[in-house]
């Protein structure tokens, strides 16, 4: 077991390390656990990229499983829980995993996805495991509960983004958000120095574990900070885990603050949320009208960390200087240097609108390890990138974003690709042509519609049918949720769609 929760598992076994809904485990349940499930995957031919996949809702074992993986020197993928088998399936291969992970909510889909994969092995908890899987209690009853070598090598996640065409793309979590070292013990002891939350306590996990944000939170544990998982995000049962565990940081998502201030008033007075030392937020830019009341409300615990899976943050604010510059998403941060360029990359001057790029210092920019063509199309030059998006900087350097450029769409800090319910719509025999768009939504940001030209105009087809034809073929998140159906959508003589003067009147209604 590794140091800092190892000491904390000799000095006082008893006390709780991580707990959720349903359960808690102890620093001793879980100097065991790490150890049996590190040394079991040690002793497994993982392959060249040692790899394997944690398809499961948040949960205390989701959380362990990842860690288990990481000290055991494998490179853990988290998939969202809300996928189909068949896109399930299609990120197992795609990143050679060799063992999957998986809980109530997810086993008969990651049965099927690991079938269509080839992968042989599935470890399931709860009470369901079905023929053909291993219980996870006696998956680790396989491994040895003694310290594992710290010699091992640690390995980044490989994360998977919604692709533009349709398919997933994998990245590394990259060294901004991965702590590095040549061995599992310089690893912990660079998390332990240069994580902002580890100098804090308990730990919220409030998000999904398939995220960066939640899943570098949970990475805490392992640094000796205990920790809650909620299973899902519920605003009271948020307050309610703060008050009675004390919890000291987490990582949200702006739709989050909105769900938080819709509680009644005097349901939000009711609980005392003052441990809160540190709150950052990132996914989507924060509405200003939003971030200034959970900072009158919570106090300035806020940082804002914008940027990407494939990059991390590339941008910081803390609270005090959001106040001096409301909306601002912040300076450039460590290796990374903003800049705003017209259509034809060059530089724009200070105040000045124009498309957002960054360029890092050390050249590594984005990678996806295998789609080379992608990695190209995000770079104008090495290390160069953008992340799709419009805004601007004001002089002392703050940036600003305005719009996107890009296709992708956030809605409640989840990343939308609208190629693929484009792709999926397309085979309908009702539609001739569609186009699908990012629009205001006061929750989630923005929420994804289809605008749909009818094969046949004078029998266009039920919008609630196109989405439920949608939802067969993909998950729900990926859907759109509203139909309209259009003459056209613009397509010019070469195929293109112009999809920001489409989203223009929508935008313009919010205003």
């Amino acid at each position: 077991m590794p140091k800092f929760s190892s000491d904390l598992a000799q000095a006082d076994p008893e006390a709780i390390a991580i707990r959720d809904p349903g359960r808690a485990y102890t620093w001793g349940d879980v100097d065991s656990v790490l150890n049996r499930c590190a040394n079991k995957l040690l002793a497994t031919d993982l392959g060249p990229d040692a790899r394997i996949a944690v398809f499961a809702e948040n949960a205390n074992e989701t959380a362990l499983a990842h860690l288990g993986g990481l000290i055991g020197g494998a490179s853990t993928v988290p998939v969202n829980f809300h996928l189909t088998a068949s896109e399930a399936a299609y990120i197992l291969a795609d990143a050679k995993a060799k063992v999957v992970f998986a809980g109530p909510a997810t086993v008969e889909r990651a049965v099927a996805a690991a079938a269509e994969a080839g992968i042989d092995e599935v470890v399931v908890w709860g009470n369901d495991v079905p023929e053909g899987t291993i219980a996870w209690a006696d998956w680790l009853g396989q491994g040895d509960d003694v310290d594992p070598p710290e010699a091992t090598a640690p390995r980044p996640n490989l994360l998977y983004t919604s692709g533009t065409t349709g398919f997933p793309k994998g990245t590394e979590l990259p060294p901004t958000m991965f702590a590095g070292g040549d061995t599992i013990a310089e690893h912990l002891e660079n998390l332990r120095a240069t994580n902002r939350f580890a100098k804090f306590g308990t730990h919220l996990v409030v998000g999904p574990m398939y995220h960066t944000g939640p899943l570098g939170g949970m990475r805490l544990l392992v640094a000796g900070i205990p920790s809650v998982v909620l299973t899902k995000f519920d605003a009271e049962a948020t307050l309610k885990a703060i008050q009675d565990h004390q919890t000291e940081s987490a990582v949200m998502v702006p739709t989050h603050f909105v769900r938080l201030l819709a509680l009644p008033k005097e349901v939000r007075d009711s609980y005392d949320v003052s441990s809160m030392k540190l709150v950052a937020h990132t996914g989507a830019k924060c509405p200003v009208d939003v971030k200034q009341a959970m900072i009158d409300w919570w106090g300035p615990v806020f940082i804002d960390a914008y940027g990407a899976s494939e990059v991390g943050t590339t941008c910081s604010i803390s609270s005090e200087e959001w106040l001096a510059n409301p909306g601002s998403v912040g300076k450039a941060v460590g290796n990374f240097t903003a800049m705003i360029l017209d259509d034809d990359n060059n530089e724009l001057p200070r105040g000045t609108e124009g498309r957002l790029f960054f360029h890092d210092s050390t050249g590594r920019g984005v990678i996806y390890p295998n789609d080379a063509e992608k990695t190209a199309a995000a770079h104008i030059a090495p290390g160069t990138f953008t992340l799709g998006e419009i805004g601007y900087m004001n002089e002392e350097g703050y940036v600003f974003i305005t719009d996107r450029f890009s296709d992708m769409i956030v809605s409640g800090g989840v990343n939308i690709y609208p190629a693929e319910a484009e792709h999926v719509l397309q085979q309908h025999p009702g539609v001739a042509d569609v186009a699908c768009i990012g629009i205001p939504h006061d929750e989630m940001g923005e929420q994804l519609k289809a605008l749909v030209v009818p094969e046949d105009p004078a029998s266009p087809p039920d919008p609630a049918e196109l989405v439920a034809f949608c939802r067969e073929g993909l998950s729900t998140y990926k859907c759109p949720k509203s139909v309209e159906i259009v003459d056209t959508v613009g397509r010019n003589t070469m195929g293109k769609v112009n999809k920001k003067k489409l989203r223009a009147p929508y935008w313009e209604e919010s205003d």
